[in-house]
């Protein structure tokens, strides 16, 4: 089968990196408007708790605890959850020189940051829960020791209608799953660590250098501490964290594929996918459609290498091996004449792609 060449890689264009990208940007800028919108309105279950056993006895003590400040508040997660990813970002274009690398992997970023945003407040205002200080927030207004006179069985079960404390308050101690720290801290910090797998490799075919391994696990230890911390302050439920841990690392991992040709196959996993049409060829007898990284078989520029150049990368014939949960045999089967990094072919299979 021929292999295919394209045309030398044109420099960035603002203007058509918006066209391209404009309509993410507008979805993004209404999912933001939705989720602060959902954010802002009250709880929409009319839940019911207990009180007081029968003889005077606190039915839940795990809510009973008294309200403070948290360790990290919700503003610095999700600041950290932004800007320790895009600082990271920036300091690999030293290497990387390229603007379009920088814009597209942030773009990745924030997709995970708003899905997760949104996701994680729809649940909170359907479904939610009592937070740990739950009442110590409501103050009810029910004397210890009097015969419940509540509904429900035995009269136990009451509603807000008997707290007394601050509505604001109320309103977020009834809207306790998921953790929003830990959503947005494992929304970014796993994007980050996924990050750092591609560019330093990690997982790939060499015995890296350690300290790369540490930096790999160092947003992942962020991201557990800044959920970890909810915990105790007595601000969140341990399955409100959990929750909020699922919710970020699935985001992260979904707009990490949907940016990088890969997840966790060390020779592609650093290749941005293109969003245009125009970067696809098709084979003139068979119409088979390959995708096309430019210039990753005859340039080797840098933006199309990994930050790292341990372990050969940037030198011919990097990636074609290959190590567990690898493609290999994609790759090596079903080559397309589509070069890969370092002169590797780049299978159908293995970039998502079939006939057409």
């Amino acid at each position: 089968m021929p292999k295919h060449t394209a045309s030398h890689h044109e420099g960035f264009r603002l203007t058509t990196w918006l066209r391209l990208h404009g309509v993410d940007l507008i979805t993004m800028a209404a999912m933001g408007a939705i989720g602060l919108g959902v954010y802002e309105a009250p709880p929409a279950p009319s839940r019911s708790f207990p009180v007081y056993f029968q003889d005077g006895q606190v039915v839940y003590p795990e809510f009973a605890y008294p309200l403070r400040h948290e360790i990290i508040p919700i503003y610095a997660a999700a600041l950290i959850a932004f800007f320790a990813p895009f600082i990271f970002f920036c300091l690999f274009q030293a290497r990387r020189k390229s603007v379009n690398d920088l814009l597209n992997t942030t773009m990745g970023l924030l997709k995970s940051l708003i899905t997760a945003a949104v996701f994680q407040v729809f649940i909170k205002w359907l479904i939610g829960g009592l937070r740990p200080h739950f009442y110590d927030v409501c103050k009810p207004n029910i004397p210890q020791g009097a015969a419940p006179t509540g509904a429900g069985f035995a009269s136990l079960m009451y509603d807000r209608k008997i707290c007394t404390g601050d509505p604001n308050e109320i309103d977020d101690s009834l809207e306790s799953m998921p953790s929003g720290h830990s959503t947005a801290a494992f929304a970014g910090l796993i994007y980050l660590a996924l990050y750092f797998n591609a560019q330093l490799k990690v997982m790939s075919a060499a015995n890296v250098a350690y300290w790369k391994m540490v930096l790999f696990f160092a947003p992942v230890l962020g991201a557990v501490l800044i959920a970890g911390a909810l915990t105790i302050d007595e601000y969140h439920n341990w399955y409100d964290v959990f929750a909020g841990g699922i919710i970020g690392t699935s985001t992260a991992l979904v707009a990490f594929r949907q940016t990088f040709a890969s997840v966790w196959d060390f020779r592609f996993n650093h290749i941005l996918l293109p969003r245009t049409t125009s970067l696809f060829l098709r084979h003139p007898q068979t119409q088979d459609v390959f995708v096309y990284a430019p210039g990753l078989s005859t340039e080797m520029r840098s933006e199309n290498l990994p930050f790292t150049r341990e372990g050969g990368w940037g030198l011919a014939g990097t990636g074609q091996v290959g190590a567990p949960f690898d493609a290999t045999a994609l790759t090596t089967s079903q080559g397309t004449g589509v070069t890969g990094v370092g002169g590797g072919p780049l299978g159908r299979a293995e970039a998502g792609l079939g006939r057409h």
